[in-house]
């Protein structure tokens, strides 16, 4: 990659959906339909796609696969004049781009592209995706609003953020020493955040509740069904955002979150958290988290998708 933009390729407006590749594809589906709270938008034999109570067309896409790992994250722009212009950036940039502009050939269709960041991940960037009805996003029942954060298992923390700031214009709200960092595209604290791993992989995704009582009726409903949380409920001290973490059927970790700090641009200064298990979970609930739960998120590693591609 020739990698010396002057400027982002783009700027991006949310977080729209995360794709991931799962070796138990049956159950998890079942998972995230029947206990997790997402609602299906298709299904076939080998993939899946959910939505939550927000604007996207899905949140989650499911898809069998013989090994745990990311598909793809996407991105919303704003038109497709954007995105051409993203294009015409990012391959002037030598960043591999395996879908061109134009139209999607996909559930949900939408204006886009798909590039390759530097450690083998495949991105989406994408407008004018199929309208769904936005559902009572305040109603009783426990549902996810939207995708809040994928975390990222990273080799080379500061080579990821250089390539997202960079490069797509993200901007970092805050560190958790050299271990973390938590990456903004918009007002929500970090819809992306990378932890420095021993190899490349997926983390957890995390889903916003519209509020702390959804939060803890979604904690509830998985405790009727006998599934206990691999860490938490408690409230974090970056993005100060609440947090419970699950293990799906396949092993991969999902969180439930809730109230997500809010960045004021003009007024807001990047911090270093400390490492410490006050400052991990504010409110002294949950504890560490246990090698079980550091186990889950160190994830499979994940030969990126070229590399797939050629397999």
């Amino acid at each position: 990659m020739r990698l010396q933009p002057t400027e982002p390729v783009a700027r991006l407006r949310a977080l729209r959906s995360v794709s991931l590749r799962t070796e138990n594809f049956a159950d998890s589906a079942e998972f995230y339909r029947e206990i997790w709270g997402l609602t299906p938008v298709e299904t076939d034999r080998d993939a899946a796609w959910l939505r939550g109570t927000g604007s996207e067309h899905h949140i989650v896409e499911l898809r069998r696969s013989e090994r745990n790992g990311l598909g793809k994250i996407a991105f919303a722009l704003g038109t497709p004049a954007e995105v051409d212009e993203a294009g015409r950036r990012l391959s002037a940039l030598g960043v591999p781009m395996p879908v061109e502009p134009g139209r999607l050939d996909q559930i949900g269709g939408g204006y886009g592209l798909r590039f390759v960041d530097p450690e083998g991940r495949l991105v989406e960037l994408s407008c004018d995706v199929e309208a769904v009805v936005t559902q009572d996003p305040d109603g009783l029942p426990a549902v996810p609003r939207k995708v809040a954060h994928v975390v990222l298992n990273t080799v080379d923390i500061d080579a990821a953020c250089e390539f997202y700031t960079r490069v797509l214009g993200m901007r970092i709200s805050d560190w958790s020493e050299h271990q973390m960092a938590f990456l903004r595209c918009n007002a929500d604290h970090h819809v992306i955040a990378f932890n420095q791993a021993e190899w490349t992989s997926v983390n957890h995704v995390a889903y916003e509740m519209p509020s702390m009582d959804h939060f803890m009726r979604g904690i509830g409903r998985l405790k009727h069904h006998g599934i206990t949380p691999l860490w938490g409920p408690g409230r974090h001290g970056p993005g100060s955002n609440t947090f419970s973490y699950f293990a799906d059927p396949a092993g991969l970790v999902c969180e439930y979150t809730s109230d997500v700090a809010q960045v004021d641009e003009d007024a807001w200064l990047c911090r270093v958290w400390r490492r410490t298990p006050e400052l991990s979970d504010q409110r002294g609930t949950a504890g560490p988290p246990s090698k079980d739960a550091r186990a889950h998120m160190a994830g499979k590693p994940d030969p990126g998708y070229l590399e797939l591609v050629r397999s």
